[in-house]
């Protein structure tokens, strides 16, 4: 049974299937705290990787480090997000996943790499993420254009 069918509520003004009651409240909180949660594991894991790297090639990739970050925080979320779990371990940790805006299906990880990509855009502007506070379902225009909407778990 696919996860639209499973939620059975009404079509929202789109046609798609509305969420479940509660399943947007606190996610704006919930989801900060998450990319903190991921910011930070992904810094570890890419200084890991370029120290690995700087030893191995005897410090010729020391330039390395500026595009290591946000290769390794791609690969991480088209991986976790289009996983099994719909979420990273920040968003697991609190409670939260990812589901297609249209069917509430899982993203793939063609949807979960661009969901990335567009949220490394976005933190480049900050004030795009101030969207949520007006669109209904609390997404953020990176969750917009990736099609995909965050919401909790439970």
């Amino acid at each position: 049974m696919s996860d639209a069918a499973r939620l059975g509520s009404a079509p929202n003004a789109k046609g798609w299937p509305a969420l479940p009651a509660g399943a947007l409240e606190g996610v704006r909180t919930r989801r900060f705290l998450a990319f903190l949660f991921d910011f930070v594991l992904v810094g570890v894991v890419a200084f890991f990787a370029w120290l690995a790297l700087t030893v191995l090639t005897l410090g010729l990739s020391l330039l390395l480090l500026p595009p290591m970050f946000p290769t390794v925080g791609l690969i991480y979320e088209a991986l976790t997000v289009g996983g099994r779990h719909r979420a990273t371990w920040g968003m697991r940790l609190t409670g939260l996943d990812a589901r297609l805006a249209a069917d509430h299906a899982r993203p793939t990880h063609v949807h979960a790499a661009l969901h990335a990509v567009l949220l490394w855009l976005s933190l480049g502007f900050p004030p795009v993420f101030a969207l949520s506070f007006f669109e209904r379902e609390k997404r953020c225009l990176h969750d917009i254009l990736s099609g995909i909407v965050i919401a909790r778990a439970d």
